[in-house]
């Protein structure tokens, strides 16, 4: 699956969002609760988001071109880091208005019915961001797995508000609402953190995870065991959806290039069918040649 079947979730994503949107923005209205209004302005922020992230799946689907060369897949990271700053934002907002309420607090009305509206949308975005995660997981679409975090947030930030609203319909106490407000607003701080790390980390070039990265070594060190070969130079990166990794082979120098050429290639098909998806370079040496030692750096005077 390509950037360009993938966005059609994040059109999932966007649908969601417009419904609970309304759905939590009613639910507030009815209630006057400040958790409901802090959900509310999570799904609007989930909106932007999920717009956000459509234009960048679109850009990240781009093929590469001769200034682009590597792609134009992490554009992704760009969304994620785009939607991490704006869950902070909201954050901070609904902090914002938890703290003021605590102040000047106020009645919670028709409680039953504003937690009633408030189920049907935390149940619409339990499924998208269920169907995201699994997708973005499944295809190493950054993009994807940050929405789908983000609304799981906005899952656990709607249980809470309801809960906080059925605390103060049973026990009449009515700072409950903002002090949950207030949790809340926590949490999806450190949900903000955490995929703007994650994102950082992509655009750093970070390796491959260690999992991906023994399957590689897997496949070397059996043709290694097998042919009397050698390798080093071995190098990973993750660019959101694509993969890329390098490694320098040394075989007998007595090999004719036709030899050596077809031997890489075997290695390369055996790497794929581990990885599907990723890109392989390789890089034949000589074996018995001192020189083959020098330039296993990334840069090669050192």
């Amino acid at each position: 699956m390509n950037s360009q079947s993938l966005s059609r979730f994040v059109w999932l994503s966007i649908g969601a969002a417009i419904i609970t949107i309304t759905l939590k923005t009613l639910a507030y209205y009815v209630t006057g609760s400040v958790g409901l209004l802090s959900d509310a302005l999570e799904s609007i922020i989930n909106l932007v988001a999920a717009v956000f992230a459509l234009f960048m799946l679109k850009l990240a689907e781009k093929p590469a071109d001769k200034d682009h060369l590597y792609g134009h897949t992490k554009a992704e990271y760009f969304s994620s880091i785009f939607e991490g700053v704006l869950i902070v934002i909201a954050a901070l907002t609904i902090g914002y208005s938890g703290i003021e309420r605590m102040f000047n607090p106020q009645p919670i009305q028709d409680a039953i019915l504003g937690i009633g509206i408030s189920a049907i949308s935390t149940l619409i975005n339990l499924t998208v961001a269920m169907t995201l995660l699994k997708v973005g997981n499944k295809y190493n679409s950054i993009t994807l797995v940050a929405d789908g975090h983000h609304l799981m947030t906005d899952v656990w930030t709607s249980v809470g508000v309801v809960a906080g609203v059925g605390l103060v319909w049973l026990t009449n106490i009515q700072i409950i609402d903002p002090i949950i407000a207030l949790v809340v607003a926590g949490n999806i701080i450190r949900t903000g953190y955490l995929i703007m790390r994650q994102s950082m980390m992509g655009l750093l070039d970070a390796s491959l995870p260690d999992e991906e990265m023994k399957q590689i070594k897997y496949v070397l060190k059996k043709f290694k065991d097998a042919h009397g070969i050698a390798f080093h130079g071995l190098r990973s990166r993750q660019s959101a959806t694509r993969k890329f990794m390098s490694v320098h082979i040394l075989v007998p120098g007595s090999w004719t290039v036709q030899k050596g050429h077809d031997f890489l290639e075997i290695i390369e098909e055996e790497i794929r069918t581990k990885l599907p998806g990723i890109t392989v370079f390789t890089h034949l040496e000589p074996i018995e040649d001192p020189r083959s030692q020098d330039d296993i750096a990334l840069d090669r005077n050192k």
